[in-house]
C-alpha cells in the first residue's frame, strides 16, 4: 500500500516537472520565432538606448584590416521591442564616410566645361608663345640683311649698294607676283620652290582644271606645268604688259605687298643642284654644262659623248669636283651668267634692294610655311605641300668635298660668302681648312 502511494506522488511531482519544462521551452522557441536576431544585431551603435532599464550596450571590438578592406556597410540602429534596447540595421554602401556626388548633369557639364576651358587657355597661351617667337625670329633675320646692306657692313659684293631702278628688268625674272592676294615671292631653285610655285598657280588661279575650274589643290598640279614661265607673273614681264610705267607699279607692289623668300646653306644647295642636274640623265644641262665640264677639266677623255645617254651608258659624267672648278672658272661667266640653280640667292632676289617681310628656311621649311599661310591669312584655304624625302642633308657635305682641294673650298666659299652671311648661315670652318 505504502508503495503503490509513492508511486503515484513521484508520476505526479514528474508531470509537473515536464509541464514547467514544456512552458520554459515554449517560451525561448516563441521569442525566437517571433523576433529573430539579425546578424548584424551582436553590436548596436546606439549608445543611448530608450529604455531606462536597458543596460549600456558594449561597444563593438574594432575591425581588422582585412575586415576593413572589404568595405562591410556600416550600421544604424532603431528601437527594438520593448526591452530590447535598440535593433542595429545595415547602412547602404559608402554611407559611413559619404563621398561628394553630383546628380545635376548641368553641374558636371560645368566641370567639364571648366576643365575643357583650363586646357583652352593652355594650348591659346602655348601658341601665343611660339607666335612671339617665331616673330622674334623674323625680326632678327630682317635685321641682318639690313645691317649687312648698310654702309656699315663691312662685307662688299657686286650690286650692294645699287638702287632698285638700277637693276635690269632681266634680272627680275624670279620674283611672282599675286595680285589677288597682293603677294610677291621670289623662288630660288633647290629651295622649295617647286612647291611654292604650286601654291602661287593655286592662289592666282592662273591654271584651269579638265572640269574648267582652277585648280584648287596644289599637289593635282600637272608636274610638267609647274616651272611653265608662262603661268607666273614676274616682274621681267611687267615692261610688256606696262610699258614706261612697269617700274611705278613694281614700287607701289614692293610697297604694299607682302613680299616672302626662303633660303637654304649654300653649299648645301649647291650639292643638291649637283644631284639633280647631273647625277642622272638630263640631255638639256648635259649639252650645256656637263659635256663643257667634260672637255675642260676631264681627265684626258679622249672624245666627250655627245648625249647623256650616251654618257651614262660609257659611265662618263662630271664629278663634283669638275663641277666646283667650273664655278670657279672665270671664263665660266664670261660665256653666260650662272644658271638659276647655282647662282647666288643675292643675285636672284635683291634682299639689298627689296626689303622682305619674311625670310624662311629649308631648315625649317614646315614651320616657317605654316607661319606665313597663318600671316597672309590663307592656313583654310590651302596647305603647304609635303616636302621631299629625298632631300640633300647638310650632314653629306663633308663626303661630297673630300675630294674637292681645301684651297678651292675657300675659294667657293669667297664666292658664295654673301649668301652665308645675309641669311646666317655660319661658316664652315671645319670644311675650309681640314
Amino acid at each position: 500500500m505504502g508503495t503503490s502511494r509513492c508511486f503515484r506522488l513521484a508520476f505526479l511531482l514528474g508531470s509537473v516537472l515536464m509541464v514547467l519544462l514544456i512552458i520554459l521551452y515554449w517560451d525561448d522557441v516563441g521569442a525566437l520565432n517571433l523576433y529573430p536576431h539579425d546578424p548584424h544585431d551582436l553590436y548596436p551603435h546606439d549608445p543611448h538606448p530608450t529604455s531606462p532599464s536597458s543596460s549600456t550596450p558594449t561597444k563593438p571590438p574594432p575591425r581588422d584590416t582585412e575586415e576593413q578592406a572589404t568595405h562591410k556597410p556600416p550600421t544604424t540602429t532603431e528601437p527594438d521591442r520593448p526591452g530590447e534596447g535598440r535593433r542595429a540595421t545595415p547602412k547602404p554602401p559608402g554611407e559611413e564616410h559619404p563621398l561628394p556626388q553630383v546628380t545635376d548633369s548641368s553641374e558636371l557639364e560645368e566641370r567639364w566645361r571648366g576643365e575643357e576651358g583650363k586646357r583652352e587657355e593652355e594650348r591659346v597661351r602655348q601658341a601665343e608663345e611660339k607666335r612671339e617667337e617665331e616673330g622674334r625670329r623674323q625680326e632678327e633675320r630682317r635685321r641682318r640683311i639690313s645691317d649687312m646692306c648698310s654702309g656699315n657692313g663691312t662685307l662688299e659684293f657686286p650690286g650692294k649698294f645699287r638702287t632698285f631702278d638700277q637693276i635690269p628688268n632681266r634680272e627680275l625674272n624670279h620674283l611672282i607676283v599675286d595680285d589677288r592676294h597682293e603677294i610677291i615671292y621670289c623662288y630660288v631653285p633647290k629651295v622649295a620652290c617647286t612647291n611654292w610655285k604650286r601654291v602661287m598657280v593655286v592662289l592666282s588661279e592662273g591654271l584651269l582644271a579638265p572640269d574648267g575650274q582652277p585648280y584648287r589643290d596644289p599637289q593635282a598640279l600637272p608636274p610638267d606645268l609647274i616651272h611653265n614661265s608662262s603661268l607666273h607673273l614676274t616682274f621681267s614681264k611687267f615692261w610688256r604688259r606696262y610699258g614706261r610705267l612697269s617700274r611705278h607699279l613694281m614700287r607701289v607692289k614692293l610697297q604694299s605687298y607682302t613680299k616672302f623668300l626662303f633660303v637654304r646653306d649654300p653649299f648645301v644647295r649647291l650639292i643638291s643642284a649637283f644631284r639633280n642636274k647631273f647625277q642622272q640623265p638630263n640631255e638639256d644641262f648635259y649639252r650645256q654644262f656637263g659635256s663643257v665640264m667634260l672637255r675642260r677639266y676631264g681627265n684626258g677623255t679622249s672624245r666627250v659623248p655627245e648625249s647623256a645617254a650616251e654618257a651614262f651608258k660609257a659611265g662618263i659624267q662630271p664629278s663634283f669636283s669638275e663641277f666646283v672648278r667650273y664655278l670657279l672658272d672665270p671664263q665660266t661667266e664670261q660665256e653666260q651668267p650662272f644658271n638659276e640653280h647655282w647662282r647666288q640667292v643675292y643675285r636672284l632676289c635683291h634682299p639689298c634692294q627689296i626689303h622682305y617681310d619674311f625670310i624662311g628656311t629649308l631648315e625649317n621649311l614646315e614651320d616657317d610655311s605654316d607661319q606665313l599661310l597663318r600671316n597672309l591669312g590663307l592656313e583654310d584655304q590651302i596647305k603647304f605641300p609635303p616636302s621631299n624625302r629625298n632631300r640633300t642633308a647638310a650632314s653629306w657635305e663633308r663626303d661630297w668635298f673630300a675630294e674637292v682641294p681645301a684651297e678651292l673650298r675657300r675659294k667657293l666659299y669667297s664666292l658664295y660668302e654673301p649668301d652665308f652671311e645675309l641669311f646666317g648661315y655660319p661658316k664652315p670652318e671645319s670644311l675650309l681648312h681640314h
